[in-house]
């Protein structure tokens, strides 16, 4: 559980200065940072595997291309629901997701041991 918070909250830090690298990606205070943060992982964890089931067809049409732009969506639909989280075009989200998930790994390597 303590990992988890760890975790969590180094995320929130690199997403609260990271996004001011990010042209495009705007997010007000540290709180919304932790918001985003978590709210990523929930949907990462729970709606992108049926968003890549339902468009495994399009996905294999594409050569797998399709992946881009259900991060992309996932980065909208988190900022459609957190206040103070502002996101515009195309490319700005896929760097920022980029970014999450290459941190999320790198995290997981060293917190994630039992």
């Amino acid at each position: 559980m303590v990992n988890f918070i760890i975790k969590y909250l180094i995320i929130a830090v690199v997403i609260m200065f990271g996004t001011k690298y990010i042209t495009g990606i705007k997010i007000d205070t540290f709180q919304t940072s932790i918001l985003v943060a978590l709210a990523m992982g929930f949907s990462n964890t729970f709606l992108k595997p049926i968003l890549k089931l339902i468009s495994f067809p399009i996905t294999v049409l594409t050569l797998g291309l399709f992946l881009l732009v259900i991060n992309v969506i996932m980065v909208y639909l988190v900022a459609y629901f957190i206040k103070g989280f502002s996101v515009q075009g195309f490319i700005p989200p896929l760097l920022f997701s980029f970014g999450l998930s290459i941190l999320s790994t790198v995290l997981g390597w060293f917190l994630d041991k039992d």
